[in-house]
């Protein structure tokens, strides 16, 4: 499976998939977040098929018609900055020895990644009146977010894993006819 056709194939597929997840931010907007986890779970599939390579250009790919084709831009800047690169570089972090240290980074990674969302969203989306006019919760709501989603970024990160290894495991020997 090493033939370019079916790397630019499966690229593409995944791609319109994605896409199709990050269109229907708009159609249901309280899934904003939703879809696009859905559309970089599924370049996982890239990563195991075709490599590391393959997977950052389809994520370039997607990330860039997602500017253009999703109504919700937030949804799209939350999959360029983080839904979209973290399955793909996640397969690097669980190298890192010892397992504390793999937490903290990755949980760095997850807190630096917000703060830098929630700055473009109020700075360059235009939501620095919505904070003024929450008053307090304005001002720390940053803090709460980010003490509030913590626990679930642990839980996508170890939902990212399961499905990883239900993909090689169950998935994976079922569409190639290999067993492992």
């Amino acid at each position: 499976m090493d033939r370019i056709s079916y790397r630019v194939a499966l690229g593409g597929i995944v791609a319109a998939f994605c896409l199709v997840g990050m269109f229907l931010t708009g159609v249901f907007p309280l899934l904003y977040l939703v879809f696009p986890m859905i559309a970089g779970v599924l370049l996982l599939i890239i990563v195991e098929e075709v490599g590391t390579q393959w997977a950052w250009v389809t994520y370039v790919t997607v990330s860039l018609l997602s500017l253009f084709v999703t109504y919700d831009k937030e949804a799209a800047l939350i999959f360029i900055m983080f839904f979209g690169c973290y399955p793909i570089y996640q397969q690097f972090l669980v190298r890192i020895r010892p397992r504390l240290l793999r937490l903290a980074v990755k949980l760095l990674i997850f807190n630096v990644t917000m703060v830098l969302y929630f700055r473009l969203n109020v700075y360059v989306l235009g939501l620095d009146d919505l904070l003024e006019a929450m008053e307090v919760f304005g001002k720390y709501g940053g803090a709460i977010m980010l003490t509030i989603l913590n626990p679930f970024f642990l839980m996508y990160d170890y939902s990212l894993s399961g499905l990883i290894r239900l993909y090689r495991g169950m998935l994976k020997p079922r569409i190639t006819g290999k067993k492992r």
